[in-house]
């Protein structure tokens, strides 16, 4: 009899599997916040170089102080990392003149300061300033590139990066392997809501806490509640049974035993080309975490951002509960990753001040790789037999996660040419969208529980 058939005779939804999927809430609403606080934990506030012996501009206002000390941008701004070496006077009569000689521009000499309006302390406020000391007594090329590294790289601790990423991957399989064929899309769309549901509440805990080692104690905290819920959890599935325990017993009876022939036996592929959701699961991240790391790009505040971009998943993720179910995952998975890629090129296109009409594309785009981001859970869960399923589902992490890490780092080429990282999360997403028209169909497919099953559907 199939595992899932057992689950038939036994009620594949009930007392049981509620309680399993409220257990879930908790962890799933929490780990999102862990995702996306380094954009708060390290954003960069507005800056400008310290001006010395300021007091000795008594009869100046600051904005003044500031015309004489700083350059401008193009737009009028302030520059953030440039300063003249000496007080140009003549710019109090005429603001819009230019410097005579840009050889009185030179980089900070005394360190920043702050615009502290918006956060009472970042990580990007305090580890700057030293990164720069370094550099500086290291020249140029030894000193640049480590401080690059460590002021890009997203600011989370890592134990608690290693820690996060086994719940990320061991949820979804504990919400879907113990109910039935009728209520797997629901089981796994509901889990995803608390997801969303976390992602707002991190604009709410950043906005009300606004000094970095507060937020991330506020952050952190709620984890142990999750660990003390996570014990009452089921092991992720019943069909292994006491596979542990017989693997010692059928070595000591048997000599030439090995792990080797334990792996052929349940059905290890030994070969075999690379799946397509591979690929699809790079784009699907790339793309999600491009947005999502992108709050300012929008002419929207932060915190609103943050908020809008959560709150936006969760119809997104009502209106896959019906299209999964009606055309198909295949068919879903594609048309959202394409339809995530063209928002994103379209915000190419609108011109910058169209402020709001951006933001409305944005906000679409971000609910279209949301959209594409839940239903490649549902897929990948189906996709893989028992016996490779939780390896399968770190191989497609392993590739989600490598289009997370790449996804800030396409911002940098903006040097290049303003508009190539956008071009880059789009071309990214709509050909990770034509590759998913490669993969199988399992609509109303029963989870393979061995590579036989999946020989057969081939």
């Amino acid at each position: 009899m199939k595992f899932e058939d057992l689950l038939l005779e036994i009620d594949g939804f009930g007392k049981f599997q509620i309680l399993i999927l409220f257990i879930l809430c908790l962890p799933r609403m929490n780990l999102p916040m862990h995702f996306l606080l380094h954009n708060f934990l390290a954003a960069t506030p507005s800056h400008h170089c310290a001006i010395p012996h300021q007091e000795a501009f008594v009869n100046l206002t600051t904005e003044e102080v500031l015309l004489i000390s700083i350059p401008r941008e193009p737009d009028g701004t302030f520059k953030s990392c440039e300063m003249f070496s000496q007080p140009q006077f003549h710019l109090l009569l005429n603001s819009s003149l230019q410097p005579e000689n840009n050889s009185i521009i030179q980089q900070c000499q005394h360190g920043w300061v702050y615009d502290h309006s918006q956060f009472t302390s970042t990580i990007s406020t305090q580890v700057t300033p030293g990164l720069q000391t370094v550099a500086l007594s290291w020249r140029r090329r030894p000193g640049t590139l480590p401080c690059f590294a460590l002021v890009k790289q997203p600011c989370r601790p890592l134990p608690g990066e290693v820690l996060r990423v086994p719940p990320e991957r061991c949820l979804p399989l504990a919400g879907m392997e113990w109910v039935d064929v009728e209520h797997r899309t629901f089981s796994g769309i509901l889990t995803s809501m608390f997801w969303s549901i976390g992602n707002m509440l991190l604009a709410a805990v950043a906005y009300l806490v606004r000094e970095w080692r507060w937020l991330l104690v506020a952050v952190t905290g709620p984890c142990l509640l999750s660990i003390v819920s996570g014990r009452d959890l089921p092991p992720l599935s019943c069909e292994w049974g006491k596979s542990r325990n017989a693997d010692p017993r059928i070595g000591s009876s048997d000599p030439n035993w090995s792990g080797t022939r334990l792996c052929l036996a349940l059905g290890l592929p030994r070969g075999g080309t690379p799946s397509p959701h591979t690929p699809c699961r790079f784009g699907v991240a790339f793309s999600y975490y491009g947005m999502s790391m992108n709050l300012t790009g929008f002419g929207l505040n932060m915190y609103l951002s943050q908020f809008v971009f959560g709150f936006i998943e969760i119809p997104a993720k009502m209106i896959m509960y019906v299209l999964v179910n009606r055309v198909g995952r295949r068919q879903s998975q594609a048309w959202a990753l394409i339809l995530t890629g063209l928002c994103i090129g379209a915000n190419i296109v609108i011109p910058k001040p169209f402020t709001p009409l951006r933001s409305a594309v944005a906000i679409m785009g971000k609910g279209f790789s949301e959209a594409a981001f839940t239903t490649a859970f549902l897929y990948t869960c189906e996709l893989y037999p028992t016996v490779l399923r939780q390896n399968g589902m770190g191989y497609s992490s392993f590739m989600a996660r490598l289009g997370g890490a790449l996804a800030p780092l396409v911002f940098l080429l903006d040097e290049v040419w303003t508009s190539l990282p956008e071009v880059t999360y789009c071309g990214v997403a709509v050909c990770c969208g034509l590759v998913a028209f490669l993969l199988p169909e399992t609509l109303h497919v029963r989870l393979p529980e061995g590579i036989e099953d999946i020989e057969k559907t081939q």
